[in-house]
């Protein structure tokens, strides 16, 4: 297991947004986390990376507890992520917005940085390198050198998991990675989520789109802040009490 999460639990005040909840990711899969419009899923993922606090409950990642760190030192273990909204530093260029992410795992000391050494010099260069590789890999290499505010939805959506990806996550997770996105869009990611974890990294993918269940190997479903399902995609399709959390109580699961 690279992710075990246990009885994690956030309450604000006499609400329970997310309630006992348990799952784990195996090393190498595809995980989804699926529910309806406000059934946690966000908060699952800002308890996991540290943006908030759990109530009660333990994260462990790798066999390491890291309940309640702080979003960069989460970063800093390998643990990647995007958001909903992605927070992009919209007047730099899509190259500046990617190498900008590298820094959260630096590996040149300060003396390094301010001496303007040749490790130094070397190893920005290597991150020049590296960030123009992942610019070709998810399609946005020939936007490299334009302002990111300047992009449509779809390449904003694309630099935020480029940002993920300058963190060299072992563990990568996607928060609607496809909303809004246009078909070509959304193949366009799809196929760089699947090249991202033939590359050996385990991802945990929170979607209203219901394609992203083509690229999962298990899917964990929550409603109102609780495990409510969990197997593979063809399990949770043919799970009636995962049809009545989205279409409604009323909905004859026989017919």
């Amino acid at each position: 297991m690279i992710l075990e999460v246990e009885g994690l639990t956030k309450q604000f005040g006499g609400l329970a947004a997310v309630s006992d909840l348990k799952f784990n990711v195996i090393e190498g899969e595809i995980l989804g986390l699926i529910g309806p419009n406000g059934a946690g899923k966000s908060t699952v993922f800002n308890l996991l990376t540290g943006v908030i606090t759990p109530t009660k409950g333990k994260v462990s990642y790798k066999g390491k507890n890291i309940t309640g760190k702080r979003q960069h030192e989460v970063a800093k273990l390998g643990i990647g992520r995007t958001f909903q909204l992605n927070p992009l530093f919209p007047n730099f260029t899509v190259l500046q917005n990617v190498v900008a992410s590298f820094q959260l795992r630096p590996s040149s000391g300060f003396s390094d940085t301010f001496f303007n050494t040749k490790k130094y010099r070397d190893h920005e260069k290597h991150i020049q390198e590296q960030s123009l590789e992942i610019l070709k890999m998810v399609g946005l290499y020939k936007v490299r050198n334009e302002l990111a505010n300047s992009q449509p939805h779809g390449y904003q959506k694309m630099l935020g998991i480029a940002r993920a990806l300058a963190v060299k996550p072992d563990l990568l997770l996607l928060d609607e990675p496809i909303a809004g996105m246009n078909p070509d869009e959304i193949d366009n990611t799809l196929e760089v989520i699947q090249k991202t974890q033939a590359s050996g990294v385990s991802i945990v993918l929170v979607e209203h789109n219901m394609r992203i269940m083509e690229l999962c190997n298990r899917v964990v479903v929550i409603n109102f802040g609780q495990k409510i399902a969990e197997g593979t995609p063809k399990e949770i399709r043919e799970n009636k009490e995962v049809v009545r959390a989205y279409l409604g109580g009323a909905y004859d699961t026989e017919r």
